[in-house]
């Protein structure tokens, strides 16, 4: 593939995710990486953890001030260890065996949630979803689904506010993580602001989408993005 069709493939996926995290408060990572880790692997993780870091501030600029800071706190506090953690796994570990083993776990969480088990908005739950999403952020990119399914019953403006504010911070600190171990490259910055744009589109796009899953829709439309994130893990162990 031409590097002008990957570019096309990647500014797709990337308008995509945008419009589906612009309006559930995740899931760039879930449509871009495994786009980008099929059609150019190495643009994994540096580009994709470069448009993580970019996104959120479209959202907090809008919404900003439904973010909750407490939760935010532990989550965040778990998130430093577990991005030490997955820097550790991208230096060390088979990253497809940590995909395939993460998708089954998320997989499994979002059956439990649905149905049994309510995920109590507890200090020692935040930190656990942190350290998780530090780790798989950091090695595979997608690090939403453990701290959304906490979030799964909060309004549609708090998930999305609280998870843009998280992905940020997770993102630097992940960038910053991988830098250190010499697994940062500078190209992956001038790529990345090439599909900025998309990203304001997406944005743009997501209003329409956010007042649907506003009404009502907003735990079926977590767990659904969660679902998929899932999935598309253990696809990506599987097909690539």
């Amino acid at each position: 593939m031409s590097s002008v069709a990957v570019f096309a493939v990647l500014a797709a996926a990337v308008t995509v995710g945008a419009v589906v995290q612009g309006s559930v408060g995740l899931g760039l990572g879930l449509v871009a990486a495994p786009v980008a880790t099929l059609v150019d692997p190495s643009l994994m993780p540096g580009v994709m953890l470069w448009l993580a870091a970019g996104y959120p501030v479209l959202t907090l600029v809008h919404e900003g001030g439904a973010s909750d800071w407490h939760g935010l706190g532990w989550a965040l506090a778990g998130r430093v260890p577990g991005t030490v953690l997955g820097v550790a796994v991208v230096s060390a570990v088979s990253a497809r065996l940590l995909s395939l083993i993460v998708g089954v776990i998320v997989l499994v969480a979002v059956l439990l949630t649905w149905r049994v088990v309510t995920l109590p908005m507890r200090r020692d739950v935040l930190v656990g979803a942190g350290v998780v999403s530090g780790v798989t952020g950091t090695a595979t990119s997608i690090g939403g689904p453990p701290l959304a399914l906490v979030y799964q019953h909060e309004s549609g403006a708090r998930l999305r506010a609280t998870m843009a504010t998280y992905f940020l911070v997770g993102a630097l600190l992940s960038l910053a993580g991988l830098a250190l171990v010499g697994h940062a490259d500078a190209t992956d910055i001038g790529y990345a602001a090439a599909l900025a744009p998309f990203l304001l589109l997406g944005f743009l796009l997501s209003g329409v989408v956010r007042r649907h899953v506003d009404a009502g829709r907003t735990r079926s439309a977590v767990l659904v993005v969660c679902a998929a994130s899932a999935l598309a893990l253990v696809a990506r162990n599987l097909l690539t």
